[in-house]
């Protein structure tokens, strides 16, 4: 089904001219009549499209490929919210570079997706848009924060998508909803103009990139939105590839599961399965090794630093209080409550001596990646869960009938993201309830190209995007 299609093989069809970019939005419009109501994935569709469409070319780069993004990309006209109620008549008026560099690549870029308010959740409700549904099973979250773009892809609603990620939000939802996404290395991709006000300034360890339907998809799309800003125009990245190397070529490292973040026999097996996969195939693969630290270290590092990034953006009512709230808190108090509150309200000199932490992570991946080509992990504890939109504090996780805090399978996103480290999402098939399971393959700094390589031999393995059945 012509829907169903990778961008790269739908671009090649634009090129030879089987179809007309206009063809195709068409096809996508249709879809979004007819499903759209029942998964509420595109929040915001170009009134202006049609003029669009009719000018792209389909010698370019993209041949006009029509595809949407996620809500929190400055696209000129459209509204940019992140959720939020009060910047509900937030129209952007620029483009943010992503959105710059699709569009002269010759992307239609027809349409947004929905978001968590914030960005902040494993699930994509707000009370602008409302809630967005997994295609697989309506009453589950289809992940967040771009979990309407996942759900838009696996509904076969949109070519191509672009996400971001701080704590997993761009492998939380392909995961969930069974496609691929890329977390890049940081700043590797700029993020300029993904946000609501005029910010810029990189955020730390959020990343923006692409996600779509197969691996060649996020070569694709990394292809062109990778690269230095305008500011740091004399910045060039060597990214290297697999140079023909096959899966028997490869040295691999299983992190399968951890017991500062417990996941599902579900997600374990699937890690394992892949794993098995790549040592039938001939690859050496090791379930023991691990870089030079322990998994507290690397998930309070995380938790920190992600702490001190997220409470910038706190209205100064809020923050006033948080820092009278850590002054009132004895330094002796270990609790997850105490520990936040004084890292959203950390002094430089505090955030300095976590950052050098941080660096202390990164060259022990230095080196253990001079060992190992990549590393597999799960990307969550559990598949898509029910909608939860009961207070955060309250929610828990059900891994095996065990109720686990919300936010714990953090470790997950943040054990290559305080590192900078890319992370490659790909889907791996079904549980026994027919939801997705995927995994992330993480690999070096600016191993993106190695990461995503590796994505697409395993494709070919068949770990590869299938359609929920109520959509085809």
């Amino acid at each position: 089904m012509l829907a169903f299609k990778s961008a790269t093989e739908l671009v090649a069809m634009l090129r030879d001219r089987q179809i007309s970019a206009a063809e195709l939005l068409a096809e996508y419009q249709a879809r979004i009549r007819r499903f759209d109501d029942k998964i509420n994935s595109i929040i915001w569709q170009e009134p202006n499209v049609d003029a669009i469409v009719r000018d792209a070319d389909p010698k370019s780069r993209l041949a006009g490929l029509p595809m949407t993004v996620k809500e929190a990309y400055g696209l000129a006209g459209s509204p940019t919210t992140w959720g939020v109620p009060e910047l509900r008549n937030n129209i952007t008026d620029t483009d943010s570079v992503v959105v710059e560099r699709l569009r002269a690549a010759g992307a239609t870029i027809f349409g947004k997706s929905n978001v968590p308010l914030f960005l902040g959740d494993f699930q994509s409700y707000n009370d602008i848009y409302g809630t967005t549904n997994n295609p697989w099973n309506h009453g589950r979250t289809p992940g967040g924060s771009s979990g309407g773009s996942a759900a838009a892809l696996a509904a076969g609603l949109t070519a191509l998508e672009m996400g971001s990620d701080i704590g997993g939000s761009i492998r939380n939802p392909a995961h969930y909803c069974g496609v691929f996404g890329h977390k890049p290395t940081y700043r590797l991709v700029p993020s300029r103009g993904h946000s609501p006000a005029s910010a810029l300034a990189d955020f730390d360890i959020a990343v923006v990139g692409p996600m779509g339907r197969s691996a060649a998809d996020l070569d694709l799309a990394l292809d062109i939105v990778a690269g230095a800003d305008r500011v740091d125009a004399g910045v060039k990245y060597d990214l290297p590839r697999l140079d023909g190397r096959t899966l028997r070529d490869l040295k691999v490292a299983v992190w399968a599961n951890d017991d500062v973040s417990p996941v599902s026999r579900d997600c374990e097996s699937a890690v394992v399965k892949v794993a098995d996969t790549l040592r039938r195939a001939g690859a050496s693969v090791n379930f023991d090794a691990r870089p030079a630290f322990t998994s507290k270290e690397t998930n309070d590092i995380y938790m920190a630093l992600l702490s001190s990034a997220l409470a910038t953006g706190l209205a100064e009512p809020i923050y006033e209080a948080l820092k009278a709230q850590a002054a009132n808190t004895s330094r002796e108090d270990q609790s997850e409550d105490a520990r936040q509150v004084r890292a959203q309200t950390m002094d430089h000199r505090s955030w300095a001596a976590l950052n050098n932490m941080r660096e202390q992570l990164r060259w022990a991946w230095r080196s253990f990646f001079e060992q190992y080509d990549v590393l597999l992990a799960p990307i969550a504890s559990t598949a898509a869960f029910p909608h939860d939109h009961k207070p955060i504090a309250e929610r828990r996780i059900d891994v095996d009938g065990s109720p686990r805090q919300y936010f714990e399978q953090l470790f997950w996103a943040g054990l290559p993201g305080v590192s900078f480290l890319p992370a490659t999402a790909i889907p791996t098939g079904n549980n026994a309830a027919g939801l997705p399971i995927g995994i992330q393959i993480i690999g070096p700094a600016y191993g993106d190209r190695i990461t995503i390589g590796v994505a697409r031999l395993l494709e070919a393995e068949g770990f590869a995007f299938t359609p929920p059945p109520a959509y085809v």
